[in-house]
């Protein structure tokens, strides 16, 4: 079961967490940013016709700047160190 459009409810929330915890480590890696950013990783499921159906949304919120959203047409799981550089560059 899921609550609402966030894939981190029900019986997959460890795995949801472990998975979100990885993107957050690579992004951060990837982007070199200072511990003091914070990084929201959220599996979002859209239902409308236009939605690649399981998108993975990405907010960095460092101090002193603008939160930066970033979004991945795939589940958290399938994220790759790859595609998170290409949604940095702005092609995602």
């Amino acid at each position: 079961m899921r609550f609402g459009l966030f894939g981190k409810g029900g019986p997959d929330k460890s795995e949801a967490a472990a998975q979100a915890n990885r993107v957050k480590a690579l992004l951060r890696e990837i982007a070199d940013l200072p511990e003091a950013a914070a990084i929201a990783v959220n599996e979002i499921l859209c239902a409308d016709p236009a939605c690649p159906g399981t998108e993975t949304v990405i907010l960095v919120m460092n101090p002193g700047e603008k939160t930066k959203a970033f979004k991945l047409a795939m589940a958290m799981a399938e994220v790759t160190p790859e595609a998170l550089r290409e949604a940095l560059s702005g092609g995602a």
